[in-house]
């Protein structure tokens, strides 16, 4: 069960999500060596927008799409991108129909195969797919007893809840139709104050989880948050590890080999 299909995520995720979008398309493009924008993107799992947003620099149209109309309510209207409310595995769209596909931070809730197979469908021959994720390392560069507080009380209070973790297998990548010829991991900071880390840690799945589960009510997530966080700040704002992979998947042309 993806946990951001709950309502009560949607306003936080899109007040407090730090914007990384930008360090992994600059990647993505300069990989691709792409000199002017292609026709049209989708973006797939966009949540609040933000991942559509930055594709503006990589395409001339841009669709999002969520599974969760909470999220799709929270993205901006205005800002020129179509947004359509949909499954990752089950795209309402012509075959063919895009030449960019994105995926961001969201890969591990979908039921691969069939995500990967919709994939397939939406692109021509030779286009890409590109997977990207980005997350919190739990590090903060002035104090080390950050990470132990992390390790320890944090997520032990709140444990991830079950996700398709592992890397994608160029086998998997073969049996859906594409090739998978380049990975590549990327690092970035984020600075946060006390309030600010609590308010994106609220928008973690972990603490969704809870919450939503009735484990905990939100205020005193907030409570307990904002009582640990005080202690391991040496100053009003500190800086943060964050990080990703990139994985870029091209569809082959028709009759090539594919792997069992």
């Amino acid at each position: 069960m993806n946990p951001f299909v709950h309502k009560t995520a949607a306003g936080r995720y899109a007040e407090s999500r730090p914007y990384y979008h930008p360090h992994a398309v600059a990647r993505v493009r300069d990989y691709l060596k792409l000199e002017w924008p292609v026709g049209r993107a989708l973006d797939v799992a966009c949540g609040t927008g933000q991942s559509c947003h930055v594709l503006k620099s990589m395409a001339q149209i841009i669709v999002g799409t969520d599974i969760a109309a909470e999220m799709l309510d929270e993205a901006c209207a205005n800002d020129g991108i179509r947004y359509v409310r949909a499954a990752a595995e089950q795209l309402p769209f012509p075959d063919e129909h895009f030449d960019l596909i994105t995926a961001s931070s969201a890969f591990h809730w979908f039921e691969r195969k069939r995500f990967l197979d919709e994939a397939n469908r939406l692109l021509p021959a030779s286009h890409w797919l590109v997977v990207y994720t980005n997350g919190f390392m739990g590090r903060m560069k002035e104090n080390a007893e950050f990470a132990r507080w992390m390790q320890g009380a944090y997520l032990k209070r709140y444990p991830p809840p079950p996700r398709h973790g592992a890397p994608l297998s160029e086998v998997e990548a073969a049996a859906a139709g594409f090739s998978f010829p380049h990975a590549e991991d990327y690092a970035n900071d984020v600075v946060f104050s006390t309030e600010e880390l609590a308010h994106y840690l609220t928008t973690q799945s972990n603490i969704i989880a809870a919450v939503e589960k009735g484990n905990e009510t939100l205020e005193r997530v907030c409570d307990c948050l904002y009582e640990s966080l005080e202690l391991l700040f040496p100053r009003r704002r500190c800086t943060f590890e964050f990080g990703g992979t990139i994985w870029y998947l091209q569809k082959r042309q028709a009759g090539a080999c594919r792997r069992p």
